[in-house]
C-alpha cells in the first residue's frame, strides 16, 4: 500500500505513469526523488490524498514493466534506445526551432532569447554525459561492477542537467504560449515539454534503478542525497 511518506522516487519507480501525475503537479521526481511526497505537498499547499487517489488508480492498472526486476544490460538497452538515442534527436530539432523563433520574433515581450544558445550547451553537456555512460559506466554495471567513483560523477552531472532543465524553462517562460503564437513556436513548446519529461524520467531509471547494486535496491536511495 502506497503512503505519503514514501520518496518521489520510489513512487515514480514502482507505480507505471507515476511520472506523469508527478508532471502535472510539477513535482521534481528526479533530482528531488528523495524527498516525501508528505514533505513536498506540505510546502506547496497540494492537496496530497488527491495525488495519492491518481496515485492508487495507476496502481490498479497491470501490464506495465517493472524496471527494478530487469536485469541491468536490459536496463541499459532500454536507455540507450529509449533516451540516449532519443536525446541525440531532440535536441538539435529544438535548437533548430529556437533559432527560428528567436529570429522572427525578436522584438516579441515573451520571445525565448538565448534559448537557442542554452539548448546548444545542453546538447554539448549531455552528448559528453552520455558518452561516458556508453562506453565506460554501462559495460561495467553489466557486467556486475558497481564503481562508486564514476557513479557518483553521473548523479553529479544528473543534477547539473536538472539545472538546465530549470534554466531552460525559464528562458521560454515556463513553455506558455503568447496569444496566436504562431505554428513553429507551438511546436518548439510542445517538444522542449516531451523532453523535460523524457529527461527526468531517463535521470530517474538511472539514479533509482541502475545505479543501485541489486542487493541494496530494496527501500534505498540513489545515493546522491547523501
Amino acid at each position: 500500500m502506497i503512503n505519503a511518506n514514501q520518496s518521489l522516487g520510489q513512487l515514480a519507480t514502482t507505480i507505471a505513469g507515476a511520472t506523469g501525475v508527478f508532471h502535472q503537479y510539477k513535482l521534481d521526481f528526479c533530482c528531488g526523488g528523495s524527498r516525501t511526497l508528505a514533505e513536498v505537498a506540505a510546502e506547496r499547499g497540494l492537496d496530497v490524498t488527491a495525488i495519492l487517489n491518481q496515485l492508487q488508480a495507476l496502481q490498479q492498472q497491470i501490464g506495465a514493466k517493472d524496471w527494478r526486476s530487469a536485469k541491468p544490460a536490459e536496463l541499459v538497452q532500454h536507455i540507450l534506445q529509449r533516451f540516449h538515442a532519443k536525446h541525440r534527436e531532440q535536441l538539435p530539432e529544438l535548437m533548430r526551432l529556437a533559432r527560428r523563433v528567436e529570429t522572427v520574433h525578436a522584438d516579441h515581450p515573451q520571445c525565448p532569447t538565448g534559448l537557442a544558445e542554452h539548448l546548444s550547451h545542453m546538447l554539448q553537456e549531455l552528448e559528453s554525459h552520455m558518452l561516458k555512460e556508453e562506453q565506460i559506466l554501462f559495460p561495467m554495471l553489466c557486467n556486475g561492477f558497481y564503481p562508486a567513483g564514476p557513479i557518483h560523477v553521473m548523479q553529479h552531472e544528473h543534477l547539473q542537467h536538472g539545472d538546465a532543465l530549470g534554466d531552460m524553462l525559464k528562458l521560454a517562460h515556463d513553455l506558455v504560449l503568447p496569444d496566436g503564437a504562431c505554428n513553429t513556436w507551438t511546436a518548439l513548446y510542445l517538444g522542449m515539454t516531451e523532453l523535460k519529461e523524457d529527461l527526468m524520467e531517463h535521470i530517474l531509471l538511472e539514479n533509482e534503478i541502475l545505479f543501485v547494486e541489486p542487493a541494496a535496491q530494496k527501500g534505498s536511495c540513489c545515493g546522491s542525497c547523501q
